[in-house]
């Protein structure tokens, strides 16, 4: 196993209403992670005479853009009709981020922290950073569990807790979006935020139902299908993943 990432940044200045417990507290302050700096692959140049649009490339392994701006527009497609808008930072102060699924000349089609869950636009390359990042995870509902992968390779399986039956947790392709040191001992020491949103809470403890990755004081309850959607671990086995994992950072929920 490779080195953990270096760390970059500071933790978040607000805590983020998480869809599986109650409402948080202020958070302290603690380093975060980063990604390894890339560059947007090259376009091949189109033959004389021939107008030609780049095809979609895939994302190399996996990689992360960030706000270089105030604002980031998402459109449905290149050059088209408006999505949404991003701001930078978010509303807990982290960086605004955003997985990349594909490249276009000079657009990116990444994963959206908004509702409907799964929804992807295109942004410009020129809003953005590219980073390339090394790990990502993989949570399992039938299993109780979240898989750490380095390069696609697994490297740690850890037990988690997942929503119950009548507030599940989400299924589908994700990112971490930001990581919190809160002060409320019901998330534990770190909790990540996941964009990804509760199917059925449309708000909880005064947030958006957002879903979280994160400790718990509830121990005996990893291994069960015991939250409101988010994924509990050990606290130890949280730390073990906030002193690896940058925003952006995939996550498959199956």
């Amino acid at each position: 196993m490779r080195s953990p990432l270096a760390r970059g940044g500071a933790l978040l200045a607000l805590v983020l209403a998480l869809a599986a417990c109650s409402a948080p507290q202020a958070p302290t302050t603690t380093p975060t992670p980063t990604a390894t700096t890339a560059t947007t692959p090259a376009v091949v140049l189109p033959t004389a005479g021939v107008t030609a649009v780049p095809a979609p490339a895939p994302a190399p392994v996996h990689s992360v853009a960030e706000a270089s701006v105030e604002v980031v527009t998402a459109y449905h497609a290149p050059g088209g009709a408006m999505l949404s808008d991003f701001s930078n930072p978010i509303a807990s102060g982290a960086p605004l981020t955003f997985y990349i699924e594909e490249y276009q000349g000079d657009w990116l089609r990444v994963r959206l922290p908004m509702r409907p869950n799964g929804t992807t636009g295109w942004i410009r390359t020129s809003e953005v950073s590219v980073s390339v990042l090394h790990y990502s995870l993989h949570a399992s509902t039938a299993d109780h569990s979240v898989t750490l992968l380095e390069d696609d390779v697994v490297v740690q399986t850890f037990p988690a807790a997942v929503g119950t039956g009548d507030t599940p947790t989400p299924l589908g392709d994700f990112y971490l979006t930001e990581l919190l040191a809160p002060t409320n001992t019901g998330y534990g020491p770190y909790a990540y935020g996941i964009a990804a949103f509760s199917e059925v809470l449309n708000e909880f403890g005064g947030g958006p139902g957002q879903i979280g990755l994160h400790g718990t004081d509830k121990a005996d309850s990893i291994g069960q299908s015991a939250s409101h959607g988010c994924i509990r671990l050990h606290n130890e086995d949280i730390t073990t993943l906030a002193n690896l994992l940058p925003l952006g950072t995939p996550i498959t929920i199956e």
